[in-house]
């Protein structure tokens, strides 16, 4: 694809190989580049990257030997932006202007992220553009953020699926659960009323998937094992999940609430009811209980928020330890091991019970599809993370997910 017949006067794009292409590609917030990873998978060549993030910047640069350091707001979408096949973009979402809408679309984005994208479509007319954004895109202010994107669009001239694309790498088999919008389009400004037909579909449910697939076996550094006071935690919890009376748990266990004697009425309705539930589960268990929390010091030594546990793994694991764990600002939440939880700024690092430990760098990395994450060059060939771990967690967690974004281009591609 992307070799363009000049002689026939038309837009006629061929496929290079089975399942690769020949275009170029810009990459607007670029992050660490997973839209990069995806597009040279497919044999994209990227022709800019921008990026106003310096930390994101020096590790773009060292993986692909592009300087991603300018702000797309400063670039001249006449004079800076090279000619391309594929626009791409993960764009922030930000409400839209509703004072502009008497001056018709192209001043009701003015202002946004979103603007920066309309101008250089406008101005270059790229054949292809792929864009993604958090699932909330979709409701976002009232579902105006959408029918302004998808107006605008196609005032530029780009058809699109009648509806945004709502993907997972969960349904690829990678476990990870990441609901994301994806906007695909095609340039035919004859065709805009005409939607494409694309849906994306892996094949895979969440209980499809095991989190193990990503996750490294052998022992990895000592900094990413829990501590004696997590360990100490958690098994109280996991002893407690094994002596009462109930193994699918539709409400949060909150300790501090076993030994009321009545509802506080001045608390919300959703309150009182976890409070009710409660007291009835402490008064069927009550000599387990009143052992346990004898046993564990009236839970004295647990921060406060460590008196809550959420048990969300249904009876897909008998135990805490074969569970997914998150200890939360909100408490100790369980969840089966098929699946991580959307990777986001990774403040709570999810812990794998199995092994004791969070989930690595690498791992993370692993769970955004990009290929063999290592830490440093001479850890042997692959994506060079961040020598911060704080960075590189934040890094892929505001990344694309390369595998979803390499295969809804493919679909387009293949389809368009």
């Amino acid at each position: 694809m992307f070799e363009r017949n000049k002689s026939e006067g038309n837009d006629i794009l061929e496929r290079r190989d089975k399942g690769t292409y020949n275009f170029k590609f810009i990459d607007l917030f670029s992050g660490i580049g997973g839209f990069h990873q995806a597009m040279t998978q497919l044999g994209g060549e990227c022709v800019l990257a921008s990026e106003i993030d310096a930390n994101c910047n020096q590790v773009y640069k060292q993986n692909y030997h592009m300087d991603s350091a300018v702000n797309v707001r400063d670039l001249n979408e006449k004079t800076d932006i090279p000619d391309h096949d594929v626009l791409c973009a993960g764009f922030p979402c930000q409400a839209f202007s509703k004072a502009g809408k008497q001056a018709g679309l192209k001043d009701q984005t003015r202002g946004t992220l979103f603007f920066e994208i309309e101008r250089i479509l406008r101005e270059k007319k790229p054949e292809y553009i792929v864009l993604e954004n958090v699932r909330n895109l979709v409701s976002h202010d009232h579902h105006n953020t959408w029918r302004i994107i998808h107006a605008v669009l196609q005032d530029c001239g780009y058809r699109l699926t009648e509806a945004p694309l709502i993907v997972s790498p969960h349904q690829f088999g990678i476990p990870q659960l990441r609901e994301r919008v994806i906007i695909l389009g095609k340039y035919d400004p004859k065709h805009v009323d005409e939607p494409l037909d694309i849906q994306i579909s892996g094949g895979y449910k969440k209980e499809d998937n095991s989190i193990y697939e990503i996750l490294d076996e052998q022992k990895v550094e000592d900094k990413y094992y829990i501590s004696a006071y997590e360990k100490y935690v958690l098994s109280a919890w996991d002893e407690f999940y094994q002596g009462i009376d109930l193994k699918v748990i539709g409400f949060p266990i909150w300790a501090d609430y076993f030994k009321y004697k009545a509802v506080p009425q001045e608390y919300p309705a959703w309150k009182q009811n976890f409070v009710r539930k409660n007291m009835e589960l402490y008064q069927r268990n009550q000599v387990f209980i009143d052992a346990w929390l004898e046993k564990y010091n009236n839970l004295q030594d647990f921060v406060p928020t460590h008196h809550k546990m959420e048990w969300q793994a249904g009876t897909a694991i008998s135990t805490l330890w074969e569970g997914i764990i998150q200890m939360r600002p909100s408490g100790i939440r369980v969840k089966a091991p098929t699946c991580f939880p959307a990777l986001v700024a990774m403040v709570q690092i999810p812990i794998i019970g199995r092994y004791k430990r969070r989930l690595t760098v690498e791992e993370a990395g692993r769970l955004q599809s990009f290929p063999n994450p290592v830490r440093t060059p001479e850890a042997g060939e692959g994506f060079i993370c961040d020598s911060s771990d704080q960075q590189a967690y934040k890094q892929f967690g505001n990344s694309v997910n390369v595998e979803v974004m390499r295969r809804c281009t493919q679909e387009l591609f293949d389809r368009y």
